[in-house]
């Protein structure tokens, strides 16, 4: 068979086994009270919430998501990805930030004693974090007085990981007093994704596909990335 459509057929056999387990998969009925208590998948949405969010029940979203991430677990898909975008918190960030960390903190700390309890968790990865920080001081935009939260910030930020061999109840790298740069174990975000790789048994040097006449890889060619030795149980 010509190895282009044996390729395509294989995608199609795959996307049709994919959708096939998606309504078993979906269905919490199987789930006790407690686990859906535990995820907060029935919780009320908050009287004040930010004007940013979309319609609906963001609270019972961003719970159910967390639930199907540890179905999806167990039912052996390998990357698992949970999306909540509005943390561009500009203005208005006593409400927005309030209704966010309440948002997520219970969904998350749930999926993680969740993966604990069933044994999966040593093989399974959580990382929380997003594509930057903000800044630490307030934004004060130059003609909009009603900007006074936190501008988009890459100098610094934090992100945290559970689980996947990872080192637990450890703090890895220190900002100065008001959180602008690192001063201390500064990690490039090239140095994370090595370190990622390399707890799914992956050498980030070994992992390219030719670009553009060179061997690119995700960890970067341009620069020495490598392995955060310390992150690592």
């Amino acid at each position: 068979m010509i190895p282009r459509l044996a390729s395509r057929i294989a995608n199609y056999e795959l996307a049709f086994r994919m959708q096939a387990e998606a309504p078993e998969l979906t269905d919490l009925s199987s789930e006790t009270k407690q686990t859906l208590e535990d995820y907060g998948v029935r919780r009320p949405e908050p009287k004040v919430r930010p004007g940013n969010v979309g319609s609906g029940n963001q609270f019972q979203s961003f719970a159910t998501n967390c639930l199907l991430a540890r179905r999806m677990v167990e039912s052996g898909v390998r990357f698992i990805n949970i999306i909540f975008a509005s943390w561009d918190h500009h203005h208005k960030l006593d409400v927005e930030l309030k209704y966010n960390a309440e948002m997520v903190d219970q969904p998350i700390a749930a999926l993680i004693q969740d993966l604990k309890q069933r044994g999966l968790l040593d093989e399974t990865l959580v990382v929380c974090g997003g594509e930057f920080g903000r800044t630490p001081l307030g934004e004060n935009r130059v003609g909009n007085p009603g900007v006074t939260g936190r501008d988009h910030h890459p100098n610094a930020f934090s992100l945290f990981m559970a689980g996947g061999g990872v080192r637990g109840g450890y703090t890895h790298g220190e900002t100065d007093a008001i959180g602008w740069n690192p001063v201390r174990d500064p990690v490039h975000i090239n140095d994370l994704q090595a370190t990622m790789l390399h707890q799914f048994g992956i050498n980030h040097l070994k992992l390219t596909h030719p670009y553009q006449g060179a061997d690119t890889r995700l960890t970067n060619i341009t620069r020495e990335s490598h392995v955060v030795e310390a992150l690592i149980a």
